[in-house]
């Protein structure tokens, strides 16, 4: 979404300067063909040149940096460490994203102005469907009887000729055969594109207003050239002004500011050396560029001798990369190399792949020359951050092995953004201590949240009902001529409505009753449906540590970790066989509401059907 308000912004700030360019600069010359030429390319560069960044690197020596064992001993000095750090739960407060309200007020008028420009087109196909066309040439002649404008679209010229004498339709055909010959109906779309696309930007409505006059004056200039009487033209213009219909997404023969097109008809041709403007926009371009489209990188200096970054004392690091995209055949590769140049022994497993073949998990065995044995497992739900494994030796000639991130090879750390579990272990023969069994005070397994019940209970009782007692509509007199006997019917139908409305409300009470209850129950039920939830998120963080701490205690290839997760597992599979029970009665639940809502609306039913009856009697 920021991207997005940065192009508006740089975009629309590139529009306003070729805007203003034209008009303090250009709007009087009477370079019409170049100044089309000018506009276009203004429009042109406010969408292309904020796309184009370039990159300046400027290198600066690497800083050294001292790298011992001792940020190691965090992993390495204990049996095992888990970076597991359990989330709290909070309900955040109610913010409004701005950024989704001023996305969706651009959707809204984009929408409109696409819906304005499609009724514009369908416009003009009304115009030219089932009109007799005349082929003269390259243009397509069509002469209408409706009291519009002429106007060209692209080889389409429209006009009605009965409304001006032999020599104003040479005038007003030869600027429309400017408009068509030229292909001004292009610039026409583009700026109405543009329109729609930044509808919010006033700069742009001015612009397309600009690129329109420019294009009135290279027709008006073009087409006096060809007549004879120039003076006769300009009276034409001041006659087609009476005529405002106009057809949209076209070149109109009539525009407004006629007095300006009549002033560049008459000016005096502009001086050559007035195109230096043109380039007047080329210093604001490059500014624009330096100050917005340069992107500096800072980059270490790395040269053939370079020995200036310590890892341990005076001896390099070996390091080998493992990326989301290393495959099979490259872990083979990197075992193969670990037990040739250095005598450990490297083993992978647990390789878990998303669709496009990334790696999301991972576990790595090591068993050094000492008897020393280490495990990494890295999991995750997206591809795994690119990592490396820094082999380094210590004083005592022991070799140690550290995770470290693909941005800092020179200065290892150890990554804790994903979900990593480092074992060590001490020597062959030698593993964790006896394992705790899952039942036990101290590895006691998570137990899920029960799921709260629909609250039921008694419902108001039917109201008990007389139909006996209900009051008969009177009978309309026979005779339609009997006066005195229809002022009597219409009495009585007062009469009887007054008493159907003293009657209904027994019903309506009822109604109220049951669905004030339905509500209070309904609005309980959720209320407890949220602590739910919450409940089982963090079940289901519990649930996460208890496996990593399983694995740990007995190792995810060890039989004894196998039996207890079985264990387990049936212990959920009791527990889903519980919450099927317990749905399948929220459902006979929901199943007898729903009957009983059937009944009432089949009781009002027979009542509406009564009343209709009685009407009728």
């Amino acid at each position: 979404m920021e991207a997005l308000f940065t192009f508006i912004i740089k975009s629309g700030g590139l529009i306003a300067m070729f805007y203003f360019a034209y008009y303090f600069l250009l709007r009087k010359e009477t370079f019409f063909s170049s100044n089309r030429y000018f506009l276009l390319a203004g429009l042109i560069t406010s969408v292309v040149l904020p796309f184009v960044i370039y990159t300046k690197i400027i290198w600066v020596d690497p800083a050294p940096v001292v790298y011992t064992p001792a940020v190691e001993t965090v992993a390495l000095n204990s049996h095992y460490v888990s970076h597991y750090t359990p989330q709290v739960i909070e309900e955040e407060p109610f913010e409004i994203n701005w950024n989704l309200v001023s996305l969706a007020i651009y959707a809204i008028g984009f929408a409109a102005f696409m819906l304005k420009f499609a009724v514009d087109f369908y416009s003009l196909n009304s115009v030219l469907k089932g009109k007799s066309i005349k082929q003269q040439e390259d243009f397509k002649f069509v002469d209408v009887s409706e009291n519009i404008a002429p106007f060209s679209y692209f080889d389409y010229i429209v006009y009605n000729s009965s409304l001006y004498s032999e020599s104003e339709l040479q005038s007003i055909l030869e600027h429309e055969k400017v408009h068509s010959d030229q292909n001004h109906t292009v610039d026409v779309i583009i700026s109405r594109i543009f329109c729609i696309l930044f509808w919010f930007n006033p700069i742009i409505w001015l612009y397309k207003k600009a690129i329109l006059q420019n294009l009135e004056f290279i027709a008006d200039n073009e087409a006096s050239k060809k007549l004879s009487d120039k003076k006769a033209y300009q009276y034409t213009l001041l006659k087609i002004t009476t005529h405002e219909t106009c057809v949209a997404i076209t070149n109109h023969f009539y525009q407004s500011l006629i007095k300006k097109r009549i002033v560049m008809l008459n000016k005096n041709q502009s001086k050559k050396w007035n195109y230096w403007k043109y380039y007047a926009v080329i210093p604001a371009l490059a500014a624009f560029v330096f100050l917005f489209q340069i992107k500096t990188i800072a980059q270490e200096k790395k040269g053939a001798n370079e020995k200036e970054t310590v890892v341990s004392k005076n001896e390099d690091p070996n390091i080998f990369k493992i990326t989301k995209s290393t495959t099979d055949q490259e872990l083979k590769d990197l075992a193969a190399k670990l037990k040739k140049e250095h005598n450990v022994d490297l083993t992978t497993s647990d390789v878990k792949r998303n669709s496009d073949n990334e790696i999301t998990s991972i576990k790595v065995q090591i068993l050094k020359e000492n008897g020393k044995k280490q495990i990494i497992e890295m999991n995750s739900t997206k591809a795994i951050k690119d990592c490396n494994i820094a082999l380094n030796t210590d004083e005592k000639g022991s070799k140690n092995i550290t995770l470290t991130t693909d941005d800092q090879l020179d200065h290892p750390v150890v990554v804790q953004r994903q979900n990593i579990v480092i074992k060590d272990f001490k020597g062959p023969g030698e593993g964790p201590d006896a394992p705790t069994p899952p039942n036990a005070p101290d590895m006691v397994a998570p137990v899920p949240p029960v799921a709260p019940v629909f609250p039921t209970g008694p419902m108001p009782p039917v109201p008990p009902i007389d139909m006996s007692k209900m009051p008969k509509a009177p009978k309309a007199p026979k005779d339609v001529n009997d006066k005195v006997a229809w002022a009597k019917f219409e009495k009585d139908m007062k009469e009887f409505e007054k008493k159907m409305e003293e009657w209904e409300p027994q019903m309506d009470a009822y109604e109220k009753q049951v669905d004030a209850i339905m509500a209070q129950r309904g609005a309980a039920f959720e209320k407890q449906m949220e602590q739910y939830q919450i409940a089982m998120q963090k079940f289901n963080m519990n649930m996460d540590k208890f496996n990593i701490d399983m694995k740990m205690k007995f190792g995810s290839d060890s039989q004894e970790y196998e039996n207890h997760m079985k264990e387990y597992e049936q212990d959920l599979k009791d527990y889903e066989l519980d919450m099927k029970q317990h749905e399948k009665e929220m459902k006979e639940h929901a199943k007898q509401m729903k009957q009983h809502a059937k009944d009432m609306k089949q009781h009002e039913k027979d009542m509406k059907v009564k009343e209709k009856a009685d009407k009728k009697a």
